[in-house]
């Protein structure tokens, strides 16, 4: 069953994505930051022969508006409800990784009752951290753009499956192949996250909750150690031999842990 395109609007601001599957529990997933709806497709394919999924390009992002006015958390938020409405999904479960599963875990606490249950990828609370937007930046100033080929930016990001699903999301243009987001845009999203901790919307997260780790370090052990402590039934899953991406290095072992959690969301 092939992909079907959909744009929607809200606030002014174009927010493209893409759906597809049969007719068992709604899956929405979110991508992380300088990421795009695509960089799903693997563990979507998988998802979509048992469950409607829906990828969306999330604002400043891939065929979305690229230079959205409002980049809060707030703005995020709003847009996955609009998503949600878009489609009519009947209580959702969302997937997100890394600020992907920050959105995901911020919609699900402010909208309780929107939510069926909620997949995060290598995604926490997240912490005060006033270095993170140089640092962001920083990393995206380190990108060789525009690169020459695909393959010389899959080179650049790892090689393998993980390389090629970072070069996919790029964009041709006459003098090469370049981001689809503003630098600038991506690291304003991230103030918020710099300012402060989200540990009061962990707690008031009230449906089911995976937790998906890799061995990258992102998320440090004292905030995992805290979100089991805050939410003791949240189900926690390591997938060894995988960084940060892990949806895009091993999606067959991460379609293995959706794929039970979902079938145990929905007794």
């Amino acid at each position: 069953m092939p992909w079907r395109e959909h744009l929607l609007v809200r606030d002014d601001t174009r927010i493209a994505c893409r759906e597809r599957g049969g007719p068992g529990q709604p899956v929405v997933l979110l991508h992380g930051l300088a990421g795009y709806g695509g960089e799903w497709d693997a563990p979507a394919e998988l998802l979509a022969s048992c469950h409607r999924v829906v990828t969306v390009d999330q604002r400043g992002h891939g065929a979305s508006e690229r230079h959205p006015h409002d980049v809060s958390r707030a703005a995020y938020i709003a847009d996955v409800i609009a998503v949600i409405d878009h489609f009519a999904l009947d209580r959702p479960v969302l997937v997100g990784q890394s600020m992907g599963g920050h959105t995901a875990m911020l919609t699900a606490a402010a909208h309780p009752g929107r939510i069926g249950a909620l997949a995060l990828v290598e995604a926490g609370f997240g912490g005060p951290n006033p270095d993170l937007p140089t640092n962001i930046g920083n990393w995206l100033d380190s990108w060789p753009v525009p690169f020459p080929s695909p393959e010389a930016a899959a080179a650049f990001f790892g090689g393998g499956s993980l390389g090629a699903g970072w070069a996919a999301g790029l964009e041709q243009r006459a003098d090469g192949w370049w981001p689809r987001f503003d630098r600038d845009v991506l690291v304003r999203s991230l103030a918020e996250n710099a300012q402060r901790s989200f540990h009061d919307a962990w707690a008031r997260v009230t449906c089911p909750t995976l937790l998906v780790l890799a061995r990258s370090g992102f998320l440090p052990a004292d905030e995992v150690t805290e979100m089991l402590r805050l939410r003791p039934e949240t189900r926690a899953v390591s997938i060894p031999g995988t960084g940060h991406d892990v949806h895009l290095e091993a999606p067959e072992a991460l379609y293995g842990a959706l794929s039970g959690f979902l079938a145990e969301a929905a007794r």
